[in-house]
């Protein structure tokens, strides 16, 4: 087994591996380890509105390859990583977080009694990510809106409240936590290749998703084999992309 390597190697080293080397197989508890991992990253209001499906089972992935358009990466991958955004879960993640409140301040604490800090999370949990996710069928996320554009003449005020916009917020978390777990199968000499190409609606309906959840992307991973990789790797100059203000 390679060594681990630092962060910035394992960033060097990452690359979308297109072809795995069936001979080399991978240890699915470093797998869920690094998928561990991706629990930790930042995510917003620590919502966690996320999960994560590791698929080892070599007859699901031969029936998820077709779903992926029969492309290298997955029909060649040892395991598989399905990166699901839940949305719908917010009530119950903001309950969590909450809950944690008690468990860090102290059961029923009395207002008078509360901290600057606790009251600023309580009400958080409590009252604003309720009006930032609360909808129905769009309209309430509408009427939120036209709020917010009304508030936001006079002062700054967060203004993506709509349906739309908090999936997109959903979205991006999952995201972080993909990346995270890309970074740290890296870091074990392991491969990975995200994949947005893909027919979700039959995977979800393949893995028996709940309704309300949204495949963000499905990442293969195993070994590369030399011809996995396509080529040099190629970016735009930094200086085309970097401003410092």
């Amino acid at each position: 087994m390679p060594q681990e390597k630092t962060v910035s190697e394992a960033i060097q080293y990452r690359r979308s591996v297109r072809i795995y080397d069936a001979k080399k197989s991978l240890d699915k508890n470093i797998v869920k380890k690094c998928i561990e991992q991706a629990t930790l990253a930042p995510n917003s209001s620590n919502m966690q509105l996320w999960e994560f499906y590791h698929v080892t089972s070599k007859d699901i992935i031969d029936k998820i390859a077709p779903f992926c358009f029969n492309q290298n990466a997955a029909r060649t991958a040892q395991q598989l990583v399905v990166f699901v955004s839940r949305k719908d879960l917010w009530k119950k993640r903001a309950k969590a977080n909450l809950s944690f409140m008690d468990a860090t301040f102290g059961l029923n604490n009395p207002k008078i009694k509360q901290s600057s800090r606790e009251k600023v999370a309580r009400n958080y949990y409590g009252k604003i990510i309720p009006f930032a996710y609360v909808d129905f069928l769009g309209i309430l996320g509408f009427l939120k809106y036209i709020l917010v554009l009304v508030i936001g003449i006079f002062k700054p005020i967060y203004r993506e409240v709509r349906k739309s916009d908090m999936r997109i917020v959903a979205h991006k978390t999952c995201g972080l936590a993909a990346e995270n777990f890309m970074i740290s199968m890296a870091a074990e000499g392991y491969d990975t290749c995200p994949m947005e190409g893909s027919d979700t609606w039959r995977v979800k309906k393949l893995l028996g998703l709940p309704f309300g959840s949204e495949i963000n992307m499905i990442v293969s991973c195993g070994i590369r084999k030399p011809e996995g990789v396509y080529g040099e790797r190629f970016r735009i100059p930094f200086s085309e992309v970097y401003k410092e203000v």
